[in-house]
């Protein structure tokens, strides 16, 4: 990785952000698979480090949290241990509704261990008061009480997905919503902005933008570390270098955060 030039490492990294897998990114770069994911890794690090540090009393208004699956290793149906990082995993996703800024976000199994510390980074980043919508996963109203007490204004919109048009297994393809309930568990949100929209067009983001989230492939992560260290460079990329089309400026700089879009090679 060390002999590889800026140019170079620029152009690997825009190839794994644009949707390329590894290997696809090796036959465009002509750089080793082995480089792509230790360049990976450790530009990953650094974005966390960014992130880490930049995501502080922020000012947001309405947050919007969801969960997106994906697996290493092998689907869990597959696994055989206890191993913590195969099998199934999911990320935990929180976006502002107003400046698209994605002040955290958390990779892990889908409990109540992984949504306490999701929640809890989230409460520590925030410098106001602010309005929560989730979706149904139980464990999210128990953790919102106790991350934020009663400073928050939370709601969480239950969607109910009917079967019509399904044969068995013979289409691939999502059942239609059949009905949507919205449930206020805390202080007083405002109805209009009880949407998980935003933060649900982030997860398609994420699979189209992410080769080894995109379904049916064998582009997925191998290890554990690759898949964080990709989300982390996923999320700093969109932060900070990626201009939003509806804001036309990046969440960052919507946010306040920084006052340029940053170049690809300042993740470097």
């Amino acid at each position: 990785m060390n002999s590889l030039s800026t140019e170079k490492k620029t152009a690997v990294l825009a190839a794994l952000l644009e949707g390329n897998s590894v290997r696809s990114t090796e036959r465009i770069t002509g750089a080793h698979r082995d480089t792509i994911c230790r360049l990976l890794v450790d530009t990953g690090d650094r974005c966390n480090d960014l992130l880490d540090g930049s995501m502080t009393n922020l000012r947001c208004g309405f947050v919007q949290c969801d969960e997106i699956w994906t697996y290493v290793g092998k689907k869990q149906k597959h696994v055989r241990d206890d191993n913590p990082e195969t099998g199934d995993q999911w990320v935990f996703v929180a976006m502002d509704a107003e400046t698209k800024l994605v002040p955290v976000f958390t990779v892990g199994k889908r409990t109540e261990e992984t949504t306490w510390y999701f929640i809890s980074d989230l409460a520590e980043r925030v410098a106001n008061r602010i309005q929560i919508t989730t979706d149904g996963f139980v464990f999210y109203q128990r953790q919102v009480e106790d991350a934020f007490g009663s400073e928050v204004d939370f709601a969480q919109l239950v969607k109910l997905y009917g079967e019509y048009g399904q044969h068995g297994n013979e289409r691939y393809s999502p059942s239609p919503i059949v009905e949507v309930i919205s449930k206020v568990r805390s202080g007083d949100p405002d109805p209009a902005h009880i949407c998980t929209s935003h933060i649900e067009r982030q997860n398609l983001t994420m699979r189209m933008q992410m080769r080894r989230f995109t379904r049916l492939t064998n582009a997925f992560s191998k290890k554990l570390t690759n898949l964080k260290a990709a989300c982390a460079l996923h999320f700093a990329h969109y932060n900070f270098c990626r201009i939003h089309s509806s804001l036309r400026v990046t969440p960052a700089i919507a946010a306040g955060i920084t006052d340029h879009v940053w170049g690809l090679e300042s993740l470097i």
